[in-house]
């Protein structure tokens, strides 16, 4: 496979990733119980979505022969559907929210990182693109344990 189209690949990932996240932070918000805790996470599913528009946007530049699938990934779908069962489980429903939400989190760090790692040679607005959303993500993750940490 060229280059091009694995890194293309990749940043479809990324995208579905994003969708992924925002679909399971509005789910989280509706989930939740604090008002502060809504607001947050209603946030983060914002953020998100500009996120994969962002990205989109980039593979678009980058590859325009490439179709780029928004839709999100059957794995995200599944994770939410884990966190209504859990949340409808938990005596502690906003740490569990939490739990999950840093579980996501993380996932998405690491694939950030690997991206940035096998692609060095990635185009400069790409790679300027995927470096500053894996800074906020890694800023999310580590509000996300502040705010386990008070529960």
């Amino acid at each position: 496979m060229d280059n091009t189209k694995e890194i293309s690949k990749k940043v479809n990932a990324l995208i579905e990733k994003n969708n992924d996240a925002d679909k399971g932070y509005q789910k989280a918000a509706k989930n939740a119980e604090h008002k502060d805790l809504v607001t947050f996470l209603s946030h983060q599913a914002n953020e998100r979505k500009t996120f994969a528009l962002e990205l989109t946007s980039g593979l678009k530049s980058y590859n325009p022969e490439f179709d780029v699938d928004t839709d999100g990934s059957a794995t995200g779908a599944m994770h939410r559907t884990w966190m209504d069962v859990k949340a409808a489980l938990s005596m502690d429903d906003d740490e569990s929210l939490l739990e999950e939400c840093i579980r996501g989190d993380k996932a998405s760090k690491e694939e950030y990182e690997e991206f940035l790692e096998d692609y060095p040679a990635l185009s400069a607005d790409l790679r300027s693109t995927v470096q500053n959303q894996l800074t906020k993500i890694n800023a999310t993750l580590n509000r996300v344990k502040r705010l386990e940490d008070l529960n």
